[in-house]
């Protein structure tokens, strides 16, 4: 009998950047980290590029279009925390649209921090990933210890 191949969730993560401050979104109602922050993020829904699925992301959770050459990666993590997975980290600085909460079932809020002033209350893995992007490191394991 032939052992199941093994298959990896993928995740792409927005790190909407303006005037050195970071865009997060307040989780509410989703069974996950409710009360804490987090950026736009989602999963990838298969045969779809990993910058689609960020495109896609960013319009759905927060109303805004996003150029594929505005998309910059800096980090990969391969996250263990909750199941396994990997998860993509993208800068985006310049996009068209007004930012608005286009889910407030999930979402309580939307709040830009200071990158060097982030509230205590972030997904940890999440929080891990931007101070990774702030030194320049773009790879790391999380989780597994």
């Amino acid at each position: 009998m032939k052992k199941a191949r093994f298959s990896l969730v993928a995740d792409v993560h927005l790190f909407l950047i303006k005037d050195n401050k970071i865009l997060f979104l307040l989780r509410e109602n989703t069974g996950y980290m409710d009360g804490y922050y987090h950026v736009p993020a989602g999963h990838l829904d298969g045969e779809e590029k990993i910058a689609s699925a960020l495109i896609r992301e960013a319009k759905e959770e927060i109303g805004i279009a996003i150029e594929p050459e505005d998309i910059k990666f800096v980090h990969i993590m391969h996250n263990k925390s909750n199941n396994e997975r990997v998860a993509f980290f993208f800068e985006v600085k310049k996009w068209h649209g007004d930012i608005k909460n286009m889910e407030p079932d999930k979402c309580g809020r939307l709040a830009w921090f200071p990158l060097n002033k982030l509230p205590e209350n972030i997904v940890p893995y999440a929080k891990k990933s931007i101070e990774y992007y702030l030194k320049g490191i773009n790879f790391s394991h999380y989780g597994w210890d």
